[in-house]
């Protein structure tokens, strides 16, 4: 099953809730919800995560673990999701968010020469920031309602595949005690 192979990875809630670092946060990461693994929870974290890829700050771990603790679903899958935006990838999603927002708002794409200082972003943040906020919210939420489904839909057709397993076994153990 799915929580039979996640359970591989994940440490144990117990190792985890009476860890003295996690114990110092507080009662409110002590919730069993935040590292119970079920369809819910797993599916909401990962579209979680993948939302919070798509906020364009630094420190997205921090975001996702915040709202994995708010909204109750499992914390050890939300985070690892938001290394989707990672140096690698950071750049074109971006800019295919960008793309995405100029589209949207109707104007035409500005023609800019990216440079990494402090003082590039100033400048050109502010001619860019309406039509690369959009893309990434839109390209955000959509990216969440994708993974949400995808999860959901690979779950139950695991569950699916484990009960015809099951039914299968059951049915070959009939057969071999009638003959």
């Amino acid at each position: 099953m799915a929580k039979k192979f996640l359970r591989k990875f994940l440490p144990h809630p117990d190792v985890i809730i009476h860890n003295r670092w996690i114990k110092l946060l507080g009662p409110r990461l002590q919730d069993p919800s935040l590292w119970h693994i079920n369809r819910r929870t797993c599916s909401l974290a990962v579209a979680l995560g993948i939302f919070c890829a798509f906020i364009p700050v630094p420190f997205q771990m921090l975001i996702a673990a915040a709202a994995a603790v708010w909204m109750r679903v499992n914390i050890l899958i939300t985070v690892p999701m938001v290394w989707v935006s990672n140096p690698l990838t950071m750049g074109p999603m971006y800019y295919f968010c960008y793309l995405v927002g100029v589209e949207i708002l109707g104007e035409q794409p500005g023609g800019f020469d990216f440079e990494l200082s402090f003082d590039w972003l100033l400048t050109e943040l502010v001619a860019i920031w309406q039509p690369f906020l959009l893309g990434c919210l839109i390209l955000g939420l959509i990216s969440a309602l994708a993974a949400f489904i995808l999860v959901r839909v690979l779950w139950h057709l695991h569950i699916l595949s484990h009960i015809r397993d099951r039914a299968e076994r059951l049915h070959n153990r009939k057969r071999n005690k009638l003959q």
